[in-house]
């Protein structure tokens, strides 16, 4: 509930958009869980891209962010040949975009591709790219350290993302102006 009032409290936001709450986060989480099981359990041998986009604050979603989000599963499809795709599942929602990926390759292998665009691609530091497998038909996810790779970094500060998230080093004001001007410079 804390999250809920410190986003009703914001009198100004970089980012236009419909505003989401707390509650409505949660559940399109849960959503995304359910739709992961049921597309590895469609295809048990193979390994899912479940993408997301990382937006701190009450709007997950517009035009701009759509563009970005679309332009980068553009990128992470030409990765793949054709007969690699197994499935694949698109939604718009006021919680952000999702892009679902079912895919003939390794766990290990996807998630080192995806590694590279969430750090080289304009826009991969805006993107949650998870590789979500079954494993004795519980989803499990590969992590990037898993593969030896270090903790994604906050994109104002270069720290870790999570531990600066917690200890809130920067205000959603801040995050949003940051994306606001990547979007802008990109766009």
């Amino acid at each position: 509930m804390v999250q809920l009032s410190m986003w009703s409290k914001m009198s100004k936001t970089r980012l236009k958009g419909e505003s989401v709450t707390l509650i409505d986060m949660l559940n399109a989480r849960e959503k995304r869980a359910t739709i992961q099981q049921e597309l590895l359990t469609k295809h048990p041998r193979c390994t899912l891209l479940s993408a997301t986009m990382n937006i701190p604050g009450p709007i997950k979603t517009n035009e701009q962010l759509r563009h970005a989000f679309l332009t980068v599963i553009k990128e992470t499809n030409a990765l793949f040949p054709p007969e690699k795709i197994v499935a694949r599942k698109h939604r718009e929602l006021k919680t952000g975009s999702e892009y679902y990926l079912v895919l003939d390759e390794t766990p290990e292998k996807l998630k080192k591709k995806l590694i590279e665009i969430e750090e080289t691609h304009v826009y991969g530091r805006l993107m949650d790219l998870d590789v979500v497998y079954l494993k004795d038909q519980i989803l499990h996810s590969v992590s990037r350290i898993e593969l030896n790779h270090k903790p994604r970094t906050c994109f104002i500060c270069n720290e870790e993302a999570k531990v600066c998230g917690r200890q809130r080093h920067h205000s959603v004001e801040e995050m949003q102006e940051t994306i606001t001007n990547l979007l802008r410079k990109e766009g």
